[in-house]
């Protein structure tokens, strides 16, 4: 099954953003949560079977938590990976 990968930026408030990154993590096709430094407070990556899905999640999921100021969505079309990273984890086995 081919599933769709969206990351979400996210601008919480600064008071209120690990019980904000908790809200998210938990929401039904977010996969993980990361809190960051930098211009955006929590990234969300979404997998879902289809693009509907990826507005329900963020527009009826994210967008409403409490603490959520404003997210910018982005669909990864494409993955790619360092070959030599993956060689350094197979080493030994």
């Amino acid at each position: 099954m081919h599933m769709i990968n969206a990351i979400v930026l996210i601008h919480a408030d600064a008071h209120r953003i690990p019980e904000t990154a908790q809200a998210v993590a938990d929401l039904p096709g977010v996969s993980t949560v990361y809190s960051c430094a930098g211009d955006i407070d929590l990234i969300a990556v979404v997998k879902v079977r289809d693009h509907e899905q990826i507005a329900e999640v963020v527009t009826g999921g994210i967008n409403k938590v409490d603490g959520v100021v404003k997210t910018a969505t982005h669909i990864a079309f494409q993955s790619y990976s360092s070959a030599d990273v993956e060689a350094g984890f197979s080493i030994g086995e």
